[in-house]
């Protein structure tokens, strides 16, 4: 089953998070993940209001998990530690 990696973001570091951003995209690729939303127009209607919202396909929960744990995305994690404050989550899709 597919996984979405769903990730709400407030940016507190435009530099350092864009070294995050250009080193997390390939990482997120190698594994599968397909970027459905990144970053455009969004309502909030309940939470926590944070301005970037990203959303990722992946071809299963765990190849989300293995890309997170990868030594490619946590060097690109790296760079957001301390520039931004983000929630993520893996969910794994309904079957149709």
């Amino acid at each position: 089953m597919t996984a979405l990696w769903i990730a709400h973001v407030s940016v507190t570091d435009a530099e350092a998070y864009g070294r995050y951003a250009k080193l997390a995209g390939p990482a997120i690729a190698a594994h599968g993940g397909v970027f459905l939303a990144r970053g455009g127009r969004y309502v909030q209607l309940e939470g926590n209001d944070r301005a970037r919202n990203v959303v990722a396909r992946f071809p299963s929960l765990e190849a989300a998990v293995a890309c997170y744990n990868s030594a490619e995305y946590q060097a690109a994690l790296s760079h957001a530690k301390g520039a931004a404050v983000r929630d993520l989550v893996v969910v794994e899709e309904a079957a149709p």
